[in-house]
C-alpha cells in the first residue's frame, strides 16, 4: 500500500476508475453480442434493430476513451456487412 497521500488517492481513483470501465466495456460487449445473435437467429428486422441500439453504444465508447474510434468504426461496418448480407 502507497504511503504517500498523492499516491493513496491515486489508489481509490483507480478502483473507482477502474471499476467504471470495466462497466462500460461489458456494455459493448453486450450490445455487439446482441447483434450478433440476431443475426445467427436470421431475423433481419430484430438485427437492425440491434445494430441500432448498440451504434451509440459504440459510439459512446470512443467520447469515453474506451476504444480507439477505428475499433469502433471497424464492428460497426462489419456488423453492418452482415446485416446486409443476410
Amino acid at each position: 500500500m502507497a504511503n504517500i497521500a498523492s499516491a493513496r488517492k491515486r489508489a481509490r481513483q483507480a478502483l473507482v476508475h477502474r471499476e467504471r470501465n470495466m462497466a462500460l466495456m461489458s456494455r459493448l460487449r453486450t450490445a455487439v453480442k446482441k447483434v450478433l445473435k440476431a443475426i445467427q437467429s436470421g431475423d433481419k428486422t430484430s438485427a437492425q434493430q440491434a445494430f441500432q441500439t448498440a451504434m451509440p453504444v459504440i459510439d459512446g465508447s470512443v467520447n469515453k476513451g474506451m476504444v480507439h474510434k477505428n475499433k469502433a468504426a471497424r464492428h460497426k461496418s462489419r456488423l453492418n456487412a452482415r446485416i446486409r448480407a443476410m
